[in-house]
């Protein structure tokens, strides 16, 4: 069978298995054929036959037979589209092999004409080939909601911030318009159901499969006209916790219509206002300049001194 030697390992691929690089690097390919390759010594790692548990150092060369290269992902073009420009003025901080943007309402963080499409052009001719390692979003943010979204720029950084969130050391805060009048601080903790038939998480019993425990704190801001301002801190990141959570609590989110929410001519307004972390070299505090709309609401209901407030100004 002829070989083709195609693939170096660089920097993000340094001790990874050789196993989970194949998996990143040959994508379109199922994962047994993968394994039946490693099987029948048809994977070579400079020169030897390599094994799936071969941990492999950054510069080894990656030898796979001439038809795998049929199932390597395209590559990331250059940044030749205005994707790449247009991302510029949502950059919040960029470093330590992160980059933190201000995602705007409306625009999705996966598939085409996506976020993610827009930091992979950015990152086109920015950071070295990687086998195993593909920027991408570390958290999750809805279609709808604007703010502070955090995607990786190497495997380092992906597996630093990822670690920062499994130990809860990462404060996340949001802003909210909520239905109703919330007066006093609030400390929503159930468990949450995702219903992915309907597209939907609910609170349900402790004991329902698939339940998950959520915590959200809640502190009012200002109220005005069966309306509230509420700034949330969440403690965990489910899908739709803050709109879930809220509608059950009583205050839904004012223009979330899957959740029972008022009408809003353009939807629900939520927005990740800040994102604090515990130690250097990231920023003490990082916050995300409000939307337009979001400034204009709170603006016409609860006047310019507590947009003063909510914004710094």
């Amino acid at each position: 069978m002829m070989f083709s030697v195609a693939m170096t390992a660089a920097s993000d691929d340094n001790n990874r298995r050789l196993d989970r690089i194949l998996r990143k690097a040959l994508g379109k390919m199922a994962l047994s054929e993968i394994y039946l390759l490693l099987r029948k010594g048809l994977v070579l790692v400079d020169g030897k036959r390599g094994a799936p548990s071969d941990r492999i150092k950054a510069g080894s060369v990656i030898t796979i037979p001439q038809e795998a290269v049929l199932y390597r992902p395209e590559p990331s073009k250059p940044a030749s589209s205005s994707k790449a420009v247009l991302l510029a003025p949502y950059i919040l901080w960029e470093g330590s092999g992160l980059l933190i943007v201000n995602k705007p309402a409306g625009l999705g963080v996966h598939g085409p004409a996506s976020l993610e499409t827009m930091v992979l052009d950015y990152f086109a001719e920015k950071i070295p080939f990687s086998l195993s390692f593909k920027p991408g979003p570390l958290h999750r943010l809805d279609k709808p909601t604007s703010g502070i979204i955090v995607f990786s720029a190497s495997l380092e950084g992906a597996r630093y911030f990822s670690a920062l969130l499994q130990d809860r050391r990462i404060k996340k805060q949001y802003l909210a318009l909520t239905d109703g009048t919330i007066t006093a601080p609030a400390a929503w903790t159930d468990f949450l159901r995702r219903d992915k038939n309907n597209a939907k998480t609910f609170v349900s019993d402790q004991t329902a499969g698939g339940a998950q425990a959520a915590e959200t704190l809640i502190t009012p801001l200002g109220t005005a006209d069966s309306y509230s301002l509420v700034k949330v801190e969440i403690h965990t990141g489910r899908t739709h916790q803050i709109r879930s959570q809220a509608a059950f609590h009583g205050h839904p989110l004012a223009g979330d219509k899957k959740y029972g929410g008022s009408f809003q001519p353009k939807g629900f307004l939520l927005h990740a206002y800040t994102l604090e972390f515990p130690e250097n070299p990231m920023p003490s505090i990082l916050r995300a300049p409000l939307p337009n709309r979001f400034r204009e609401k709170i603006l016409t209901l609860f006047g310019k001194n507590l947009l003063d407030t909510v914004t710094g100004s």
